[in-house]
């Protein structure tokens, strides 16, 4: 595939409200973590008081639009230039969430039921599709524009389909990322599958309990052609659809995505300086993901994970955790995995436990999500 230069990228999350605050953070072995009695489960991975959207915009205003206003203000300037040198009709919006506007329509059912009256509609609140045109509303784009929602793997799998684009000449740039936002019936449905930690998560640990929910946005622009310091490589998909919501327990699954993805960069394993893994904190998910990484990438490649620190941001995961990969390029150093000490005895894997610095040209970003909808993405520098 041709390798697309990341022109512009941006970060908003528990740990910070920028792309620079964030990866600070991360390398300074920080958490966004806390315990919020407002949420249940109390552990969650929570953004910053965020701010109203524009008054043009007022009539979508909400929790997950918010987020992704915030975050999408990183990369508005580019976007602006992108946009005066492609044209509107050229600029296409791609957004993976997994939990969308549930949010608001959480408090429009209570509403219903006695409380504070709000203002809803199914369309521009609850809609996965209200996200996107907020995007496109900030952005003044006018190419083409969806959201992809497969659970953790969405905005992962929103940089195969802006790759596609471009291939195709559909679109000359794209902005391409995941936002979501923290709800109830999110929290609660892990809940009740058993999958959330008591306290943090603690990603490949051999305590580890189980999964934090965070919230948070993440974007990039990609462009045909531009400088950048890091550019798309190569992404792979895969879909084992072992079961509902647990993993291939061998982790073929998770390796055929991973490996379709170095196969889309022209790359041997040897070449992958590290990988950003999925690292979610639960028994079954790291064990599987454990045995797919040493079977492509033995000891040789260090492994980071840092949902640790971030929260497990569903369906804004994937996107925040390529851009994290291409934060940790451009500064030649990795973050620690917040949690994983001891790592279990078991993993034949070299799992980062305190930030380290790297020298390579590439690093590989995995997300795995329910009904083994899997997704790996390659960035390199340019």
């Amino acid at each position: 595939m041709a390798r697309y230069p990341i022109t512009a990228l941006s970060l908003s999350n528990a740990l910070g409200d920028d792309a620079g605050a964030v990866i600070e953070a991360l390398l300074a072995g920080r958490s966004g973590l806390s315990d919020r009695t407002a949420f249940a489960p109390r552990w969650v991975g929570a953004c910053s008081e965020l701010d109203p959207l524009p008054a043009a915009l007022a009539d979508r205003d909400t929790r997950q639009t918010r987020i992704a206003a915030r975050a999408f203000a990183g990369i508005a300037p580019a976007v602006a230039r992108a946009t005066t040198r492609w044209g509107a009709s050229r600029v296409a919006v791609i957004i993976g969430t997994s939990t969308g506007g549930i949010g608001a329509t959480e408090a429009a059912f209570e509403s219903l039921l006695g409380g504070t009256k709000v203002d809803f509609d199914l369309r521009r609140h609850h809609a996965m599709q209200a996200t996107v045109e907020v995007v496109r509303q900030l952005a003044g784009a006018r190419g083409p524009g969806w959201c992809i929602s497969t659970a953790c793997s969405s905005s992962a799998k929103a940089f195969g389909s802006a790759q596609r684009l471009l291939d195709a000449d559909l679109a000359d740039a794209v902005i391409v990322g995941g936002v979501d936002s923290l709800c109830e019936l999110t929290l609660r449905g892990f809940a009740a599958l058993e999958l959330v930690a008591p306290g943090p998560c603690r990603p490949f640990a051999h305590a580890r309990e189980g999964i934090t929910i965070g919230e948070g946005g993440a974007f990039a622009l990609l462009e045909r052609r531009g400088d950048a310091a890091v550019r798309l490589c190569g992404v792979g998909e895969s879909v084992d659809a072992y079961h509902m919501s647990s993993p291939q327990p061998d982790g073929s699954g998770a390796a055929a995505a991973m490996t379709a993805a170095l196969q889309a960069a022209g790359l041997e394993p040897a070449q992958i300086g590290f990988v950003n893994a999925h690292g979610t904190g639960t028994a079954a998910g790291d064990a599987a993901e454990a045995l797919a990484l040493a079977q492509l990438f033995g000891r040789n490649t260090p492994v980071v994970a840092t949902k640790g620190a971030t929260g497990h941001l569903l369906g804004a995961a994937g996107a925040t955790e390529v851009i994290l990969c291409a934060l940790s390029l451009e500064r030649g150093r990795v973050p620690g995995s917040l949690g994983a000490t001891p790592i279990d005895p078991s993993f034949a894997i070299d799992v980062v436990e305190s930030p380290r610095a790297i020298e390579c040209d590439h690093a590989l970003s995995s997300s795995f999500a329910f009904g083994g909808s899997n997704a790996a993405v390659v960035v390199g520098v340019a």
